[in-house]
């Protein structure tokens, strides 16, 4: 991994988020031209912070970007266009996985909620057996035994 900066005061980067590596540090360790990584910013690929004087830092949330860029590209042969909707759609399915995460614990924390509430003796208290009504008995009794009778009431 690359020696990196940390970010100056009165630099951009989310606080604490750890060390920060200027161009020249990240393209010589990926063996990139820094146009390539001024591209890939141009096309909304990374997203690098600044500092005051406008001097890109990548934070390792950078790099892993990065990583998954070169393999794409290197690796699988995919062009820019294809690693844009590649990434679109890996941060979706991230945003649909910490949403079923979520959903998962609500339902985990409501079950083990309703098992200090002892739910399953009050289900069974809640539960009646009632006997049918006269609507359903008559229904039955209504049908008839044999098959229908066809028009004009002869049978052959």
């Amino acid at each position: 991994m690359p020696r990196g900066r940390r970010a100056t005061e009165g630099a951009k980067p989310e606080a604490g988020s750890g060390r920060f590596y200027m161009i020249s540090v990240v393209s010589k360790a990926y063996g990139i031209h820094p146009q390539t990584l001024r591209l890939y910013e141009r096309e909304g690929l990374l997203k690098p912070s600044r500092t005051d004087g406008n001097t890109r830092l990548y934070s390792e949330e950078d790099l892993r970007q990065l990583e998954v860029i070169l393999n794409l590209t290197r690796d699988l042969g995919v062009n820019l266009a294809g690693v844009e909707i590649a990434l679109n759609m890996r941060r979706k399915m991230e945003q649909v996985q910490e949403e079923v995460s979520g959903f998962v614990a609500w339902v985990r924390q409501e079950l083990a909620r309703a098992a200090q509430e002892g739910w399953q003796e009050r289900l069974q208290q809640a539960l009646v057996r009632l006997p049918p009504t006269p609507l359903a008995r008559s229904a039955a009794e209504a049908t008839p035994a044999g098959p229908p009778e066809p028009p004009g009431g002869r049978r052959e």
